[in-house]
Formats: structure tokens, sequence, C-alpha cells
């Protein structure tokens, strides 16, 4: 299944995407997508729910975060060698792992906002995991039981703020708006492999990224079950799985984002993101 949360920021409603295309209304049947709907026996009601005879949501109607109740947003850095090795840093022996504030989460399409004083506001798609049962402890082998499903996820980071400030990388990685994720929850059911995904972004139609989840250092596998030792991961938890080479800071010279560029970004069979930037107006 592919669910969604449609309708202006902060009152979004669940659904899912009919087989025909359509966007459907889960209103009444569901709370949200989140909590309990994403345990696997949650899940399993939704599947006998006939899509058919739910309402459609006009096409036009914004697209919110694709999950509901995210308590940890937990990032994972150089986790592609690629990448590692064009910003000039060794493969970690461990994952790396920092946070982004959950106010970060915005919607696929939504504007994101490149913070006052800015001056390197980069780019980075990313797998999301968005897990769907308690998982402490668990084992590599039992690990992706844990998995509700995936979704696209654009990990903007402010290079200055993350790399030039001191302390950790969490200030360049929390701006608000600095989190989209979706357009869908697709559910692990549909993804046969999370490692063998096609990913790509571009800057006003340039391509910047195109990797595949082939090249992680850490598999997702692992890193839930890496994660799961250190603290219990909850129902709607995201875990952003680090990302390919082709990031503003590794090119030659760096390049930024500036408002009005148009990021584009997806990863095959989780559908794609769409950003314009924008200057702070506070």
């Amino acid at each position: 299944m592919k669910l969604l949360r449609h309708g202006p920021a902060g009152t979004e409603k669940p659904g899912l995407v009919h087989s025909d295309g359509t966007i459907r209304d889960l209103t009444g049947i569901v709370p949200d997508i989140g909590g309990s709907v994403l345990s696997d026996a949650g899940l399993a009601a939704l599947a006998q729910v006939d899509a058919s005879t739910l309402p459609v949501v006009d096409a036009a109607t914004r697209l919110g975060p694709c999950v509901a109740g995210t308590g940890k947003f937990i990032c994972i850095g150089l986790n592609y060698a690629d990448h590692a090795a064009e910003s000039g840093l060794t493969v970690p022996p461990e994952p790396i792992i920092f946070m982004k504030a959950t106010s970060a989460i915005v919607g696929p399409d939504d504007a994101i906002t490149i913070p006052r004083g800015s001056v390197k506001t980069d780019w980075e798609v990313e797998l999301a995991v968005i897990i769907g049962t308690a998982a402490k402890y668990v084992s590599e082998a039992e690990a992706l039981n844990h998995v509700a499903g995936y979704a696209v996820t654009n990990d903007v980071s402010e290079r200055a703020f993350q790399t030039e400030r001191s302390g950790q990388w969490t200030k360049g990685k929390s701006c608000d708006t600095f989190g989209p994720i979706g357009p869908w929850l697709v559910t692990r059911d549909e993804v046969a492999d999370p490692q063998d995904l096609a990913m790509w972004l571009t800057v006003n139609g340039d391509v910047m990224q195109n990797g595949s989840t082939r090249t992680m250092v850490y598999g997702v596998a692992h890193l839930v079950s890496y994660l799961s030792q250190f603290m219990t991961l909850h129902p709607g938890d995201v875990i952003s799985t680090g990302t390919p080479p082709g990031v503003g800071m590794g090119m030659k010279p760096p390049r930024y984002l500036a408002p009005g560029d148009v990021i584009e970004l997806g990863i095959a069979g989780l559908g794609r993101q769409r950003q314009v930037m924008m200057a702070d107006p506070a």
C-alpha cells in the first residue's frame, strides 16, 4: 500500500493511493497514519479496506508528511562510501548517528526556507525507514519485521551551521522545513529489496545525485538493529539512512541553494518530491 496524509499543514487527514492512481480518504477508517496503524495488524486491517468505496481526494490537494506522531527523526551520516569519498572523509567503523528535530518535518512539496544567516544550504536525497512496531535489542535477522515501510526524504542541511559552528551536526540539520517526508509511506511488502533502489535529485533541472541504495555501507536491517541497542524505536520514528554522492558541498567549487531554486528528487517505487527554495520571511 501507498499511505499518505493530505490537507492543510497541521490538519492533515489519512489517505491512500488507489490502484487507479487516485488519492482516497481514510477519514473514519483510521485516526491517522501513525501509532498502532503502522503495526503489522494495523496494516493488515487497512489492506482489507475496499479502496474503491472511499471518497476521492482532489488531485490538487496538498500532501503532508506521510507519517504522523514521529517521536524521533534519526539520521545516519556518511553511510555511502562514494559520498564519504567526495566529502574527503573515511567510512566510519560504526554508523554515525545524529538527530534532526521533528519540527523540521514538512510535506514532500512544501517550500523549503533558507534560514537566516545561511550561506551553505545543501540537499541530500535519502531513503527514510519508518518504524511500525517497537524495536529494542532486536537482531539484524528480526529488524525488518519492525519496519512499517519506506519513504523519500530530503535531508536538507546548512553546512556552515553543521560543520563550522562547533558542536554536533544537529544544528545544521534541524532548521524549519529541513525534513520533507513523502509523498507516500510505501509498506514494506511492496519493497522487494530496500538495498536495491535507484535514487536521484536535480536542482533547476540539473542532475546532481544519481545513485542507489546498493552502495550503502550499513543497510537498513543493520541500522534498525544497531539503533535498537541504544534506544527503543517506536511506531512513527523515522530513520534517514544517508545520501549518495552529488551534494553541493562536494562539488568543486561547492554549489549551494538560493531563493527560487527548485529541487526535485525521488526513489524508485517510492515517489518523488518537488520543493522551491525561499528566503526566511521572519
